[in-house]
C-alpha cells in the first residue's frame, strides 16, 4: 500500500506535463496587474501634466489683459481650465491678484476670486506665509497668482484611491501695470 502511494507521489513529482499552464495561471494574473498599474500612473502623471499646462495657459492669457476682468470673463475662464484640462468631475479654479508691499514686508491681496465648490477666496491673511512660495519682486509689484484642483479617478482599481492635483501659477503682468476686477461691469 505504502509502496503504491510512493510510487504514485514519485510519479507525480517527476511529470512535467503541464507546467507551463500551471505557472501562466498563476502569474498572469499578476502580469496584468502590473501593466494595468503602469498605465494607470502614466494617464496619472498626464492627467497632472495636462492641469498644469492648462493653469499656465490661462496665467499667461490673464498677464495680456489690459481690460478689466469681470465676473462672466472668470466664469468663462473656469470653463477654458475645465476644456483644456479634460477633466471629469469637480474641479475648481481661484485666481488673485497680490501685490509686495515693503510696508508690510509681505504680498497683499488686491483681488480674488474662485470658481468651483468649496472653494474660498485669497486674503491677506492666507499669504502671510507664502513668501518663499512666491517670487521676489520690486515694492507694490503685482502678480498674478492661478491656482486649480481636479481630481484623477484612476480607470482600473489597482489599490489606488483618487488623488487630487493641484497647480500653482504665478506670472508678472505684461502690458499694463495692474489687473482690475470688476463686479459691476458685465
Amino acid at each position: 500500500m505504502f509502496r503504491k502511494i510512493r510510487t504514485w507521489l514519485r510519479a507525480f513529482r517527476d511529470e512535467t506535463r503541464g507546467t507551463v499552464a500551471v505557472e501562466a495561471a498563476i502569474i498572469f494574473p499578476m502580469v496584468l496587474w502590473g501593466l494595468l498599474g503602469t498605465f494607470v500612473y502614466f494617464e496619472g502623471y498626464r492627467q497632472a501634466s495636462i492641469n498644469t499646462k492648462a493653469a499656465n495657459t490661462i496665467a499667461d492669457m490673464l498677464s495680456r489683459e489690459t481690460a478689466d476682468i469681470t465676473p462672466t470673463y472668470i466664469n468663462n475662464t473656469k470653463d477654458l481650465f475645465d476644456h483644456l484640462s479634460q477633466a471629469t468631475g469637480d474641479t475648481r479654479i481661484r485666481i488673485s491678484v497680490v501685490r509686495w508691499s515693503n510696508y508690510h514686508d509681505n504680498f497683499r491681496v488686491d483681488w480674488s476670486k474662485t470658481r468651483g465648490n468649496s472653494l474660498n477666496s485669497l486674503g491677506n491673511d492666507d499669504i502671510l506665509t507664502w513668501q518663499d512660495r512666491l517670487p521676489e519682486v520690486p515694492n507694490q509689484e503685482r502678480v498674478i497668482l492661478v491656482e486649480t484642483w481636479s481630481t484623477y479617478r484612476p480607470m482600473f482599481k489597482i489599490g489606488m484611491d483618487p488623488v487630487e492635483i493641484k497647480s500653482f501659477i504665478f506670472t508678472r503682468l505684461r502690458f499694463s501695470p495692474q489687473l482690475k476686477f470688476c463686479s459691476d461691469c458685465t
